[in-house]
Parts: C-alpha cells; sequence; structure tokens
C-alpha cells in the first residue's frame, strides 16, 4: 500500500501513519564520528527539522575497537537513531515517526547533510495500521 493511498484513507478512518527511514553512512570523517556533544546537537537539529516534538535524549560514548557514539532521541512521534563506529568511518541512521506531522525523510536528509558521507544508503518502510474492516454479522 502506498503512502499516498494510506493519507487518502487516513481522511476518512483514525489510521495510524508509521514512516521509517533508515539507511548507513560510509566514510565520514573520524572525528566527526567521535564528537558526541556535536552528534547530540545535529540530532536535536534533525527533530526541528522533522517537525517533530522532543520528549528525551541520550547519548553515550561506547569504548572499545567497535567503539563509537550513540545518540537516541525519543520523540512524541517515536525516535532517531544515530550510531557510530569510528574506527570504520561509519555509522548507522533510523528515523522513525508515527502521524502526519512528523517528517522521516527532512529529519535523516539533514542528518547526512551534516554528516557528509561518501556514500549513504537510505530505505524506507511503510509502518502504517492496515484499515480494519468491519465484520458482518
Amino acid at each position: 500500500m502506498t503512502w499516498v493511498y494510506m493519507m487518502e484513507m487516513s481522511k476518512n478512518k483514525d489510521l495510524i501513519i508509521g514512516r521509517h527511514v533508515y539507511g548507513s553512512l560510509y566514510y565520514v570523517d573520524k572525528e566527526l564520528l567521535g564528537d558526541r556533544k556535536r552528534l547530540e546537537q545535529i540530532v536535536l537539529e534533525a527533530v526541528k527539522v522533522a517537525n517533530a516534538k522532543l520528549l528525551d535524549m541520550k547519548s553515550w560514548n561506547v569504548a572499545g575497537d567497535k567503539g563509537g557514539v550513540s545518540v537516541v532521541a525519543i520523540v512524541e512521534e517515536s525516535h532517531i537513531a544515530l550510531h557510530t563506529w569510528i574506527e570504520y568511518s561509519y555509522a548507522t541512521l533510523d528515523v522513525y515517526t508515527c502521524g502526519e506531522t512528523a517528517d522521516p525523510w527532512k529529519a535523516f536528509d539533514y542528518i547526512v547533510s551534516e554528516l557528509k558521507p561518501k556514500v549513504y544508503t537510505r530505505h524506507y518502510a511503510d509502518r502504517s495500521q492496515l484499515p480494519i474492516q468491519e465484520s458482518e454479522g
């Protein structure tokens, strides 16, 4: 079922609209991938760009050979999660929103524009509720 079709149906029914944009970012500057404060700022700005409502945000420095930084913003509409692996110049990004007001594409694209990977993937999953049909008798 396409997003446009789900939006049209939502005008007639109270459906849950879910949009999930996620991907991998390759060849990102290692210094940036380890800068927890800067990554927090980027994720906070992505919340605003997406028109989402921040509930809480947490971040962690992850030690070890495959260490990096994890930043997770819990938004009223769902979440934004960014995980970095400094040694590999690599990050993963996950933006999931419910409802019609927050735009996960804008948040994803903003973070990509700030991290400037040389290569990245972007995937989309429609996680909307299917219409519930009334049973007859």
